[in-house]
């Protein structure tokens, strides 16, 4: 089960392995959470076809940039134990979080809480080096943690990951960075912490700066980006634009898309290449730029979108 809109090396992962996707949508206007109801639809319609046997859960949100609340977590424990699922915890953006009253809850940590049986549950959570404040993106290492799973499927899983080619050492460098952080007392603590808190506390102004401008252009609405480094905007486009991208072959949200890119040279990734509600558009956005950037291109966008709708309404 894979939530969509998704982080599409999921997909991506399930077409290689030849795997059944099952999509259930997250509830947009209840801040994207997860909703019992749908996963519960989207199981059933599953079971006519497949088996299903795991669900991904992306928390904080990509490309959504929502945060879940620890009762929704619970929720999905309950889901996730009642039908024999076992959990894979997209996790690798839990130090990116900005709205007011939001924290971050690990499953491994909810689960534990929850006692037995749910404590003893399957799960693996994941954690990555070129994600969260540290952006080291071009430094590809990371890692799952394997809670719970039977010991003799955990050495079929090691014995397959010795035989693929591991991340660079200095990807594994880096990731021994991000688990063993300076320590009170070390050397370079106080610098750390400097810019640690830095580097976040400029997202959180530049995730509210990004939000609150995208709500004000005509038709748009775009959900608080409590978490993670992305904006997923919902716009609606009048009925001359989407017959005008029908008759290029093009979807409504990626003909939007490319016509920002080619008029102002602003790329966005269309909705569709995540995923999203029929009927419904959107595209996703990062909040990375620096302040004065990210402002300039949203000038560059307000400007655009004004003139799109004149030339479509």
């Amino acid at each position: 089960m894979v939530p969509i809109p998704q982080y599409p090396l999921y997909s991506a992962t399930l077409a290689e392995y030849g795997m059944h996707q099952i999509d259930y949508y997250l509830d947009e206007e209840n801040a994207w959470a997860l909703s019992v109801k749908e996963m519960q639809r989207s199981l059933d319609e599953a079971k006519k076809v497949c088996h299903p046997r795991g669900i991904v859960v992306i928390n904080p949100g990509n490309p959504t940039g929502s945060v879940l609340t620890k009762e929704n977590i619970k929720e999905v424990v309950e889901f996730a134990r009642k039908n024999k699922l076992f959990i894979m915890a997209d996790e690798v953006y839990h130090h990116n979080i900005y709205a007011k009253g939001a924290e971050f809850h690990s499953f491994r940590k909810v689960m534990h809480e929850m006692g037995e049986p749910f404590s003893s549950m399957e799960l693996a959570s994941f954690m990555s080096a070129s994600k969260g404040y540290m952006g080291e993106c071009g430094l590809r290492g990371g890692y799952v943690e394997i809670v719970n799973l039977d010991p003799k499927v955990k050495n079929v899983l090691l014995k397959s990951m010795s035989a693929k080619v591991s991340s660079s050492v200095l990807g594994q460098a880096a990731m021994d960075c991000v688990v063993n952080p300076p320590k009170p007392g070390e050397p370079s603590y106080e610098l750390y912490m400097k810019e640690k808190t830095e580097v976040l506390s400029s997202l959180k102004e530049r995730a509210k700066l990004v939000a609150d401008t995208f709500n004000s252009f005509e038709g748009f609405r775009c959900n608080e980006v409590a978490g993670a480094m992305y904006a997923f905007p919902r716009f609606t486009l009048p009925k001359k634009a989407i017959d005008k991208a029908k008759s290029l072959g093009q979807e409504p949200d990626y003909f939007y898309v490319m016509q920002l890119l080619e008029k102002t040279g602003v790329c966005v990734v269309p909705g569709s290449g995540f995923g999203q509600l029929p009927g419904t558009y959107h595209f996703r956005t990062t909040i990375l730029p620096q302040t004065d950037q990210l402002k300039e291109m949203l000038n560059h966008f307000r400007s655009f979108h004004k003139k799109f709708m004149e030339e479509y309404k």
